[in-house]
């Protein structure tokens, strides 16, 4: 049997990044107000909040090229103090959920670009469901605490694995693997 050296990739890539067009923008909201709103019944009518005046808010960027751009995950984070940032909103559209590696990478990118800017702590309120993820992208709970009245985990990002990323603004690309 031969090893192939090259894993197998799907079609399938996605841009992460900062949302710097206004369709990026409104497609994050969308997919918020869709998850948080339709899907889980968090929110009434919309999820925004005053954090939403300064958080920067990122995005994963369906290109498959046989249609338009389309925003299909998001987070956002904000500073909260001079080396205190937050993460929140993580959302990834139904039908991508099980790439297995949107919310990762908007998770990586979030802490990466944050420690680029100085972020000396990366903090997250995290639906409990996912908090199995966040432990195993090195992060650790500090508190367990009901918010919106759900279960969540206050939780913090080792920054020792998430080296700081300066071009946000560009992201990168990743490929989906084959299963």
């Amino acid at each position: 049997m031969i090893c192939d050296p090259f894993p197998a990739y799907v079609a399938s890539a996605f841009r992460i990044k900062y949302a710097t067009e206004a369709w990026e923008r409104a497609g994050a909201s969308r997919l918020r107000r869709q998850v948080f709103c339709q899907e889980q019944g968090v929110f009434a009518r919309d999820d925004r909040d005053l954090i939403d005046l300064s958080a920067i808010p990122i995005v994963a960027i369906s290109m498959l090229g046989v249609g338009e751009d389309e925003v299909v995950g998001t987070v956002r984070i904000w500073q909260s103090g001079p080396s205190l940032w937050w993460g929140g909103r993580l959302a990834v559209a139904g039908n991508y959920r099980k790439t297995g590696m949107l919310g990762s990478s908007l998770i990586r990118l979030a802490v990466c670009s944050a420690h680029a800017r100085g972020c000396e702590k990366f903090l997250a309120y995290v639906q409990s469901t996912n908090a199995p993820l966040f432990h195993r992208l090195h992060w650790q709970t500090l508190d367990e605490i009901n918010l919106h009245g759900r279960p969540h985990h206050v939780m913090e990002a080792d920054l020792a694995f998430y080296p700081p990323f300066a071009t946000p603004e560009t992201g990168f690309q990743t490929l989906r693997k084959a299963a």
